[in-house]
C-alpha cells in the first residue's frame, strides 16, 4: 500500500454561525463563535489519515498559541508532522462565516506563505505513492513537490484552489487534477456555473488539458463528479443529504480519493468513495473534525 504527502497549509477556523449572510456594509446578529483545525492541507491530511492510510503533512505552523493546539490535533489524527516546521510569524487563520449551510471564508496565510522548496526537498517518495497540494502554499514550492514526485514515480493530485492563475509547466505536473465548476472556468478562462450541461463542462475540461494523459475531475456537489480520464468520460452520481457545514467538504473529496488511488483502488471506484466521505462531512460542523473514518464511509456506500 502507498502513502500520502500532502504538501499544504495549516489555518485555525475562526467560524461564526448566524441566520444569514450580512451585505456588504452591513452587521447581523451571529450565533455563536467556534474554533476549528483547517486548513485546506491540514484538512486533506486528517481526511487521508483518518481512513487508515500512511500520511504525512509538509507545512509550517507560526510560534503562537494556534500553533500549538493545531500541532496537538493533528498528531491527535496519526498524522505524520515530522515535515511541519515552526516559523517566526502567525499560524495561518480563517474567519469563515457559516449560515443558510453555506459558508464564506477570508483566509490570512501567515506561515502558509514561507512553505519553500526546502521543505519538500527531502520527502521520502516512492512509487505507488501520491503527493497532493492545493494553491495555499506558494505556486513555486507545489512545483518543486510535485517534480521530485513524479522523479520517485508518485502520482500527483492537486486541487488548485482557492483559484488562481497557474503556468503550464505546474499544470504539465499533474497527473490528477481535482476542481469545481468554477474554478475549472476561471482556469480556463470561461465562465462556467453548476447547472451548465456535462458535455460543456467536459469539453472546457478537454481544452485545458496539458496531457492525453491527464485527469481530470470536476465535483459538482449534489451533481455529482464528472471525469475525464485518459480514455474515458464518466459520471460519478452525487449524494442527497441535508447540509449543515459545507466547510471542507472539497478537501475532504480529495482525501478521500487520494487514500484510495494509494491503496491501488480503481479511479471510479476511488471517485465514488470520496464522494460517500464528503457526503458524511457537510452533516458535521467544522473543517478537520468533520472527516469521516474507514468505516463510516464503508457503511455508507454499502447502504447505496
Amino acid at each position: 500500500m502507498g502513502r500520502v504527502f500532502v504538501a499544504g497549509s495549516i489555518n485555525m477556523d475562526v467560524v461564526a454561525t448566524a441566520d444569514r449572510h450580512p451585505r456588504v456594509g452591513e452587521t447581523v446578529s451571529g450565533q455563536q463563535v467556534l474554533y476549528f483545525p483547517g486548513g485546506k492541507g491540514a484538512n486533506q491530511a486528517v481526511a487521508t489519515a483518518r481512513l487508515g492510510v500512511k500520511t504525512t503533512l509538509i507545512g509550517r505552523l507560526g510560534k503562537d498559541s494556534f500553533g500549538a493546539e493545531l500541532r496537538t490535533f493533528l498528531g491527535a489524527q496519526g498524522v505524520d508532522l515530522g515535515s511541519v516546521r515552526e516559523a517566526d510569524t502567525h499560524s495561518g487563520t480563517a474567519i469563515i462565516t457559516v449560515a443558510e449551510s453555506d459558508n464564506t471564508i477570508v483566509v490570512i496565510p501567515g506561515s502558509n506563505a514561507l512553505v519553500s522548496a526546502d521543505d519538500v526537498a527531502n520527502v521520502p517518495l516512492a512509487k505507488g505513492d501520491v503527493a497532493v497540494s492545493q494553491f495555499e502554499i506558494p505556486l513555486p514550492t507545489i512545483a518543486a513537490f510535485f517534480q521530485r514526485a513524479r522523479s520517485a514515480g508518485a502520482t500527483t493530485l492537486l486541487n488548485p484552489a482557492p483559484a488562481q492563475k497557474m503556468s503550464g509547466e505546474l499544470l504539465a505536473l499533474v497527473d490528477i487534477l481535482v476542481l469545481n465548476e468554477t474554478e475549472l472556468g476561471f482556469l480556463a478562462g470561461i465562465e462556467l456555473s453548476d447547472s451548465d450541461e456535462a458535455a460543456k463542462i467536459i469539453a472546457v475540461a478537454r481544452g485545458l488539458r496539458a496531457r492525453e494523459d491527464q485527469t481530470i475531475c470536476i465535483t459538482l456537489g449534489k451533481r455529482g463528479v464528472l471525469t475525464l480520464a485518459a480514455g474515458e468520460e464518466f459520471t460519478v452520481q452525487g449524494r442527497a443529504v441535508k447540509a449543515v457545514d459545507t466547510t471542507g467538504a472539497g478537501d475532504c473529496f480529495v482525501g478521500a480519493l487520494a487514500s484510495q488511488l494509494a491503496e491501488g483502488v480503481a479511479l471510479r471506484t476511488a471517485l465514488a468513495f470520496a464522494n460517500a466521505a464528503a457526503s458524511i462531512s457537510v452533516q458535521r460542523m467544522g473543517a478537520g473534525p468533520s472527516m469521516p473514518t474507514a468505516a463510516e464511509v464503508a457503511a455508507v456506500v454499502s447502504a447505496g
